[in-house]
């Protein structure tokens, strides 16, 4: 019987900066494209505006700011994305996000704690107005309660 299908490893896209298994950084990483980490990366790392990814092999003592932030190896530290954090099934992660989304895969481990904020732009539209929302709820009327014979009582 042949071993079970394995998915295969998260690769760094063409375009995509890479520190690679063997590498180590200690210090600040600033960057303009998206960045896939599989060495040791001790310091801070900024990509405002791209994705950063944590491969299998990464382990990393950082704080993150990104849009977006895969885990897929170890981080130690605040991870801090505008729009999504995604930490899948291999992954550890010990420190405190603040994210508009979040994906925890089956299996990861996660220490710390989750901040979830909306961004700016829908944050004017999802919040109704305060008068409308009291004038709805004063022309609904009261819901009469549900009563349920039990099974037991006879007629």
């Amino acid at each position: 019987m042949p071993p079970p299908a394995r998915a295969p490893e998260p690769e760094a896209p063409r375009g995509t900066a890479l520190i690679g298994k063997a590498v180590t950084v200690k210090g600040q990483i600033s960057s303009r494209e998206d960045l896939y980490v599989d060495g040791e990366l001790d310091g801070t790392l900024e990509l405002q505006e791209h994705r950063v990814t944590i491969g299998p092999h990464g382990k990393v003592q950082a704080t993150i700011r990104a849009r977006e932030v895969v885990i897929v190896g170890t981080v130690h530290g605040n991870i801090e994305a505008s729009d999504k954090i995604d930490i899948r099934k291999d992954a550890k992660l010990v420190g405190d996000i603040k994210t508009a989304r979040i994906v925890i895969e089956d299996g990861a481990y996660f220490k710390g704690s989750i901040d979830i904020q909306r961004p700016e732009a829908s944050r004017t539209q999802a919040a109704p107005k305060p008068q409308m929302a009291a004038a709805a709820s004063a022309s609904v009327p009261p819901q009469l309660p549900l009563v349920v014979n039990p099974p037991d009582v006879k007629r």
